[in-house]
């Protein structure tokens, strides 16, 4: 408590203005009334708060245990036993003789190790205003240890180290007087550009798609790669009939390995970017607004789908249809609105049991879990809760205490209808496939993938497993600056032993 009578003549003298009292003095102090005004403590929380999300349920699935590390070589190698009497010889016997040699097919299979990691620095100056409040070197190699395990979640979903989306021909196009505001008699031309998950994820209308990526790293390199846009297509023109109400729809096959498309039109030669679509399609209504020209990506044929900086993920591999991999692309339908899942009228999606039953008919297995997009998660609800009433087949109980009555609906996952799709365990009954929302896949596709095989003779505990060849390791680097520099990083690959295990569904429009 300020203690006037212990102040002297001359403190007061010093501390008085012209005209000021002590007691004018005391009264000038008042709470102040901004958050850096005046004199007062600054009340801060400890710690910071870390406000990012971290969701990585197929890394959280895979296998990276320290025992499974090999001891060198740059790619790791495996067989595998593909078909046991391939040719359907007959079991049947003669009286005293024996059968007849079975027909075996074996595979070789090989994936090559990659590095994966980020690196991110702090500087001397940034440390020490942090200090008493937060360790700032040890939250900045947690959240790098965060940001590479995100990374590699996208990488194990849709990275495309070694395979190259095919380059589409040119669009086939449709004009109508009505439906948009194009001028008469104009002449457009479009182009369209398949997308990978990255180059989706990393595109837009206002920056554009990704195409050769030159990035330098902290020690000064230069690292370049695909960002995930595959070879453009030639052009198709078409001239708008008379009016000024004209509209274009363009269409493209869909193809395994395509998430997305970039659509580009305009005057021939000066193609600008205008839509990006997770269908086949585009209705186009008015001049592009993008930026990006076509022929900035480079030559017609340039493929910038792939990284070869990364391995191959669950979409790659599926891709691989040599590999005797199974993708269903949706329909075209119309132009610009597409074909979205359908309901089966009895609580089902006639396309999930059309997977479902490809997967026992030709593997004798089911998935394990179905991967959607926030998107077709609410399609799915939508369709499975819509179904007819009148079909009997499904009642739904609702209990609604009082007081305690939630809303909403959510199908959280499907019946397998085929098979006994052989529980790991029980190897009976037909199974509850889980429905996981997974952050970073895009709308218009759905992966049906497979954590166990029941087959015989299998020495690994899963159908896939990402090998470390170095598992998470962190490296503080020489200082040459005033800052301390590290970086966390992974060495290995994305095992998949059987790729026919995965499923994806491609090309769903939103309905």
């Amino acid at each position: 408590m300020f203690n006037q009578a212990a102040v002297t003549e001359e403190t007061m003298n010093l501390m008085r203005g012209a005209g000021d009292t002590a007691e004018d003095m005391i009264k000038a102090w008042f709470q102040p009334t901004g958050a850096t005004t005046g004199i007062q403590n600054y009340s801060l929380m400890k710690p910071a708060l870390s406000l990012f999300p971290v969701i990585t349920p197929i890394m959280n699935s895979l296998s990276m245990s320290d025992d499974e590390q090999p001891a060198g070589g740059i790619q790791a190698n495996w067989k595998a036993v593909t078909g046991i009497n391939t040719t359907g010889m007959s079991a049947g016997l003669s009286e005293g003789n024996r059968g007849g040699a079975i027909t075996t097919s074996t595979a070789d299979y090989y994936a090559a190790y990659k590095s994966f990691g980020h690196d991110d620095f702090v500087t001397d100056e940034a440390r020490d205003a942090a200090k008493d409040y937060l360790d700032l070197l040890a939250r900045a190699q947690a959240n790098l240890l965060f940001a590479v395990r995100i990374s590699m979640e996208r990488v194990v979903l849709g990275g495309q180290g070694t395979y190259a989306l095919a380059r589409p021909a040119a669009p086939s196009l449709a004009t109508a007087t009505t439906g948009g505001s194009l001028g008469a008699t104009q002449t457009i031309s479009v182009i369209v550009a398949p997308l990978t998950l990255s180059g989706f994820r990393n595109g837009s209308i206002a920056a554009g798609v990704p195409g050769l990526v030159a990035r330098t790293n902290m020690d000064g390199s230069i690292d370049n790669y695909g960002g995930g846009t595959g070879p453009r297509s030639p052009n198709a023109t078409v001239t708008t009939g008379a009016g000024a109400t004209n509209s274009i729809t363009a269409t493209t096959p869909a193809t395994a390995g395509v998430v997305a498309w970039a659509w580009f039109w305009g005057a021939a030669g000066a193609e600008t970017l205008g839509a990006i679509t997770t269908i086949n399609s585009v209705l186009i209504t008015a001049a592009a607004t993008g930026t990006q020209t076509a022929a900035s990506l480079g030559a017609a044929a340039t493929d910038f789908s792939q990284n070869s900086l990364e391995c191959d993920g669950l979409i790659a591999i599926n891709a691989k249809q040599g590999m005797g991999t199974f993708t269903y692309s949706m329909p075209t339908g119309a132009a610009g609105t597409g074909t979205p899942l359908t309901a089966d009228g009895k609580g089902g999606i006639v396309e999930f049991d059309l997977v479902t039953k490809w997967m026992w008919d030709n593997l004798r297995l089911g998935p394990s879990v179905i991967y959607v997009s926030s998107q077709e998660q609410e399609n799915i609800t939508q369709k499975v809760l819509s179904s007819p009433s009148g079909s009997g087949a499904q009642r739904f109980v609702i209990t609604a205490n009082q007081g305690n009555i939630m809303g909403g609906d959510l199908v959280t996952a499907y019946l397998n209808k085929f098979g006994n799709n052989y529980d790991a365990k029980t190897g009976q009954g037909a199974k509850v496939v889980p429905i996981v929302c997974h952050p970073d896949l895009a709308p218009g596709t759905v992966i049906f993938d497979t954590n166990v095989l029941p087959y015989p003779l299998n020495d690994v505990p899963s159908v896939k497993r990402f090998l470390p060849i170095q598992n998470w390791f962190a490296t503080l680097w020489p200082r040459v600056r005033r800052r301390y520099e590290y970086g966390v990083y992974i060495r290995g690959v994305l095992q998949h032993f059987f790729p026919p295990s995965t499923v994806v569904i491609n090309n769903i429009a939103n309905g």
